[in-house]
C-alpha cells in the first residue's frame, strides 16, 4: 500500500552558487527594479572586513542604509531596532549577509514592514504557539510586499525556510513566526565570502544541517523524495565539513557544505517535522544561550541513542550515509562530531543542572516537541535525555 504525502514548496525563486555575493545582489535588485536596498549584515563583516563595501559598490545608487548589531537567537528588540531602520531608509529590497539570527532577523523584519509592528509586544500577535495539548497555532496574515535576498556565512540552512525564530527577552524564550513569502526570494550562496566565518561557527552550524537530516532520516513522517535529499545532504556534509578543517580555504568542500546545508533543509520546508533534537536545541539557544549550531552537536547523539529501540531500522540509513551501516547512527555521529573539534555534552557548552526543569518543559512548548519518532509527553520524558546529556 502507497502511503500518502505531500512536499511543500517555497517562494524562493533562484538560488545563485559559487557566483561572487556582490556580483548577484546587484543583478537580483536590477532585474527587480529595487531603488532603496536596505543591508542587514553581521556585525563582523560589515565592520571588520570589506565584503560589505563591495556590496554597496555593486549597488551604487541603489544602496539605501546598512544596518548590523543583531545578537544571536535574534532578540526582539534588535530585529524592531532594524524594521526601524529599514522602514526610515524606505526599503524596497532587502539583503542579509550573515549568519542564522541575521537571517531570522531579516525574514522577520518584513513582517514588522507589512503590519507596521512599532512594539516588541506587537510581536506575540504573528508568532506561531503550541497549546498544552501539543496543538500548533499559526496565526494566519498577510505576506511582505517587500522582498529579501540572503546571503548566509554560515550553514544552518534557515534562509530557506519561511519559518524564523526571534527570542522573546522577557522570558529567554526563543519563539517561531512563519509566512510562506518570508522566504528570500532569492539564496546566494558564495563560499568565498564564508572564509571570514569563524571555524567553530561553520563547523558547527554544518552539524545544525547534519541534524537536520539525520531526524529527517530517522523520522516516520518522511517519504522517499524527502530521504533522497537528506541522504544527499548527509554525505556532502560529512564529506565536506572534515575538508574545510583541514584546509579552510577549500573553497570547493565549502560550496558541497553550503549545498548539504540547502538540502537538508527541503524536507524541513517540505513538511516533515523535526524530532527532540531541534526541539531541545531551540530552548537550549534562546534559554540558555548555547550557539545555534552546538545545541545540534551535543543534543543529535544523545537523541538518535534515545530513539533507536523504535527506530533502528531507518538509522541504519544513518549510519550507512557515515561510512558503517553497521555500526549505531549515534556513534558515528559522536565519532563525526568529536572529529570535528566540536562540544559534546551540556556541561562543555555552559548549561547548568538548574536549567534542566525549564528546558523540559519549554522543549513541550516548541513546535516540535512533540514529534520525536520515539513519543515525548511530559517534561519527565524530556528529562531524561538532557541527564544523559549533562555528561
Amino acid at each position: 500500500m502507497v502511503s500518502a504525502s505531500q512536499v511543500v514548496l517555497t517562494a524562493t525563486e533562484r538560488v545563485t552558487l559559487g557566483i561572487p555575493a556582490a556580483a548577484a545582489i546587484a543583478e537580483e535588485a536590477t532585474n527587480r527594479g529595487a531603488k532603496r536596498v536596505f543591508i542587514l549584515a553581521s556585525s563582523f563583516l560589515n565592520r571588520q572586513t570589506d565584503e560589505i563595501r563591495k556590496i554597496e559598490a555593486a549597488l551604487g545608487d541603489r544602496h539605501a542604509a546598512t544596518h548590523d548589531g543583531i545578537q544571536p537567537h535574534a532578540p526582539r528588540g534588535d530585529v524592531l531596532t532594524a524594521a526601524n531602520r529599514a522602514r526610515e531608509a524606505g526599503a524596497d529590497l532587502v539583503v542579509t549577509v550573515g549568519g542564522g539570527s541575521v537571517t531570522d532577523a531579516g525574514k522577520i523584519l518584513l513582517i514588522c514592514l507589512k503590519h507596521n509592528i512599532t512594539s516588541v509586544a506587537q510581536f506575540d500577535d504573528y508568532r506561531v504557539r503550541v497549546e498544552e495539548d501539543g496543538t500548533v497555532i499559526s496565526p494566519v496574515f498577510d505576506g511582505p510586499d517587500v522582498r529579501a535576498i540572503c546571503v548566509p556565512t554560515t550553514l544552518s540552512g534557515g534562509e530557506f525556510n519561511p519559518l524564523s525564530g526571534a527570542t522573546d527577552e522577557s522570558i529567554k524564550q526563543k519563539q517561531p513566526y512563519t509566512q510562506r513569502d518570508m522566504v528570500p526570494v532569492c539564496v546566494v550562496l558564495d563560499p568565498a565570502i564564508t572564509v571570514h566565518t569563524p571555524e567553530w561557527l561553520w563547523l558547527s552550524t554544518g552539524v545544525r544541517s547534519v541534524d537536520h537530516a539525520t531526524e529527517t532520516l530517522a523520522s516516520f513522517l518522511s517519504n522517499d523524495f524527502c530521504d533522497g535529499i537528506a541522504d544527499s545532504a548527509l554525505r556532502l556534509l560529512a564529506d565536506g565539513l572534515p575538508r574545510v578543517k583541514a584546509d579552510p580555504t577549500d573553497l570547493d568542500a565549502r560550496l558541497k557544505c553550503q549545498i548539504g546545508a540547502w538540502q537538508s533543509m527541503i524536507p524541513i520546508i517540505g513538511g516533515v517535522p523535526m524530532g527532540a533534537s531541534h526541539a531541545i536545541g531551540h530552548v537550549l539557544g534562546g534559554t540558555c544561550d548555547v550557539p545555534h549550531g552546538y545545541t545540534s552537536c551535543v543534543m543529535s547523539p544523545y537523541v538518535q541513542a534515545f530513539n533507536a529501540s523504535v527506530n533502528g531500522e531507518r538509522q541504519k540509513r544513518i549510519s550507512a550515509c557515515l561510512g558503517d551501516a553497521s555500526r549505531p547512527a549515534s556513534e558515528l555521529l559522536d565519532a563525526l562530531i568529536r572529529g570535528l573539534g566540536m562540544p559534546r555534552t551540556l556541561k562543555d557548552v555552559g548549561v547548568r543542572e538548574d536549567q534542566l526543569q525549564l528546558v523540559s518543559e519549554y522543549t513541550l512548548e516548541d513546535i516540535w516537541g512533540r514529534t520525536n519518532p520515539r513519543t515525548i509527553a511530559t517534561p519527565s520524558d524530556v528529562m531524561g535525555i538532557l541527564r544523559t546529556a549533562m555528561g
